[in-house]
């Protein structure tokens, strides 16, 4: 069967549109022989993947991590021509300081070869001793200087968003266009929640990510690596599922990790969900996740898949 090419959808009001499978870089391609890695984006670009997440990840006191270095020289090993996508570049609140978040972008720079971000996130907001009025017009600044042409953020709260858009609002400057958020068979409560709702309704958008939760969705139940942080204490719950999501995969024919894709793709907010894959052969299985999508139908979908939601009422909507 011949995979129709991805659809893209809008990132916000931004006017960037983003394919609905993003590829991601957290610990990825440096787990990765260079020339499959080389191979796997060019197939992913041929299918219609147009946006990638480089951030520099990374924690003092951890051993260095390369994968956006790498990254860099696999666009530039596959030809890529810099307007034939849209990279996305991680912001940290932990180290915006007086310099602004200058420094961070260039250093990002410095390491993937990029001369511009087209999205760039700002991670997790652990600090009470930061402005968000400082946060926005520093951002405004690098947008008006052709370094970045859109901004969201990494699990903030919808009131944080809120304040964040209406700050932007009252001083004429661009605010976050999305919010990369935790969306999965298993998370549903805060991008399906009321609070969210609302910014949706308004033209937000969201990026699905830890969509797989760490693998665990698509069978692997005890990871071998790092996988992200476990909100509300869920994830005994989340293997707890696993044989029931084969089961229903195997009645649609399809792959766990394909339901879990295409059950993301149902939310009518989404602009793109963010996936990892360090084999060609996840890259041609998520890229089907849109036809098992259409053949199913999101109604049907979500309806088939209700079961497996495991941070109903134990989330609190509005996020953290």
């Amino acid at each position: 069967m011949t995979t129709a090419p991805l659809p893209r959808r809008p990132i916000g009001t931004s006017g960037l549109e983003a394919s609905v499978l993003s590829l991601g870089s957290w610990h990825t391609f440096d787990r990765m022989d260079f020339a499959d890695a080389v191979a796997m984006v060019r197939h992913a670009l041929d299918a219609g993947v147009n946006l990638f997440d480089v951030g520099v990840y990374g924690m003092p006191g951890t051993p260095p991590v390369f994968t956006d270095v790498l990254w860099g020289s696999i666009m530039r090993a596959a030809r890529v021509p810099r307007d034939a996508y849209l990279a996305s570049v991680k912001l940290w609140i932990e180290a915006f300081d007086e310099r602004g978040f200058g420094p961070q972008l260039e250093n990002a720079f410095l390491r993937t070869g990029l001369d511009h971000a087209d999205l760039v996130i700002l991670g997790d907001l652990r600090r009470e001793d930061v402005r968000l009025e400082d946060l926005v017009e520093d951002l405004a600044s690098l947008t008006r200087a052709g370094l970045i042409r859109a901004w969201g953020v990494n699990n903030w709260s919808a009131p944080g968003v809120h304040a964040l858009r209406r700050i932007a609002a009252e001083r004429g400057v661009p605010g976050p266009q999305i919010a990369q958020l935790k969306y999965s068979l298993a998370r549903r409560s805060i991008p399906d929640g009321a609070p969210f709702g609302e910014l949706f309704a308004a033209g937000f958008s969201m990026q699905a990510s830890d969509v797989l939760e760490g693998g665990i969705l698509a069978g692997r139940v005890a990871p071998d690596r790092e996988i992200g942080r476990d909100p509300g204490g869920i994830r005994e719950a989340i293997v707890a599922t696993v044989p029931g999501i084969r089961e229903l995969a195997g009645a649609l024919g399809t792959t766990p990790a394909q339901l879990a894709i295409a059950f993301t793709l149902t939310h009518p907010a989404n602009a793109t969900t963010l996936v990892g894959a360090t084999r060609l052969e996840q890259v041609r299985q998520n890229i089907g996740a849109p036809d098992l999508l259409r053949r199913v139908g999101a109604e049907e979908l979500r309806s088939l898949v209700e079961p497996f939601w495991a941070d109903r009422d134990v989330v609190d909507p509005q996020g953290p």
